[in-house]
């Protein structure tokens, strides 16, 4: 079975139609929750939270992310989406409005009997022959009470627009693997898969607080590309660890937990027991830095930073027995 991302770039396969099939699924409903839920449990975040849901989608995850308590800015690719995610907050005032006069979907009332009359049930079966985009768009706004987040559009690729320190957690369901495609519409310079997943973290890595952390479900089509996205993600500075639920099975599911700052996440992020762990600083830092770069602050790198100055035409105070002396405590 081809994998969507084989087929088409993500703004053009999720279309009006493959948007609404997408949200209307019951079984892809049930899986997507059930990720958010695994991801926000990795999270662990003890209170209230503003949170970035990269490839938001039509705003399932966000959903899940209203309904304990944090807010919530989404984004995506996908026109077509996005447009189903705003349909669907269009609908929450009346819902919540029908939901407080005792009703659900606006159809049964919860404080009267929970049985019908025969003749209304054969009345209503009359009614309900609908066509099926009818009954897609009956859905899409009656199944739930919709998201209420902020929404963009945006090509992740392209890098996220957000001051140093905006969010204090991201999370993405299934949408990283769709970076590795370079065929978009939003991608005319047709860059490589490796730097739209370094712009990507690089600008996540910023738009995070300090200690913030992350959790990106993804479907990598092989090793090779599970190992580049998770390369990418420590080069930007991320201490990362991942995480395999399902293991062995067709129905594998990757998790990248990323924590801002580096180091050993599994003090940071419960649940990462016996996970292998990738934190580029510790592995620099084992290796004793890159070769030939004198370590910061000690003299060597004193007098580089020194020379430097002079080549650039700066003045520079002269060099004596007290340069880069160490110095003890101040009183």
């Amino acid at each position: 079975m081809s994998r969507p991302e084989d087929l088409l770039p993500p703004d053009l396969f999720y279309n009006d139609t493959e948007s609404a099939k997408y949200t209307t699924s019951s079984r892809i409903r049930q899986i997507q929750a059930s990720m958010t839920h695994r991801a926000l449990e990795l999270l662990d975040l003890r209170q209230p939270a503003f949170v970035l849901d990269c490839g938001c989608g039509s705003g399932l995850s966000g959903e899940i992310l209203s309904q304990q308590g944090h807010t919530w800015v989404g984004m995506d690719i996908s026109p077509s989406m996005l447009d189903i995610a705003l349909q669907r907050q269009q609908t929450r005032p009346e819902q919540t409005m029908r939901t407080r006069n005792g009703h659900t979907n606006g159809n049964h009332e919860l404080n009267g009997s929970d049985e019908l009359d025969d003749n209304e049930d054969e009345d209503d079966d009359d009614d309900n022959d609908d066509d099926e985009e009818d009954q897609m768009e009956e859905d899409l706004t009656s199944s739930t009470l919709g998201p209420d987040g902020d929404l963009m559009l945006l090509d992740l690729g392209q890098g996220l627009p957000f001051r140093p320190g905006s969010f204090d957690a991201a999370i993405s369901i299934s949408a990283l693997q769709w970076l590795c495609n370079i065929e978009s519409t939003h991608n005319p310079t047709q860059q490589t898969a490796e730097s739209r997943l370094r712009r990507f973290f690089d600008t996540l890595y910023v738009a995070l607080k300090r200690g913030g952390k992350a959790v990106i479900q993804f479907y990598p089509r092989n090793e090779t590309q599970r190992k580049m996205i998770s390369s990418a993600a420590v080069r930007a500075g991320f201490g990362a660890g991942l995480l395999e639920d399902d293991g062995g099975t067709k129905n594998v599911k990757y998790y990248l937990v990323l924590s801002v700052g580096g180091g050993d996440i599994t003090g940071v992020v419960r649940g990462m027991d016996n996970v292998d762990v990738e934190d580029g600083r510790a592995i620099r830092e084992a290796r004793g830095g890159l070769k030939g770069t004198p370590k910061k602050g000690s003299k060597a790198w004193v007098m580089s930073k020194k020379e430097k100055m002079k080549a650039k035409g700066k003045v520079v105070k002269g060099d004596s027995k007290y340069t880069a002396r160490s110095r003890g405590p101040k009183f």
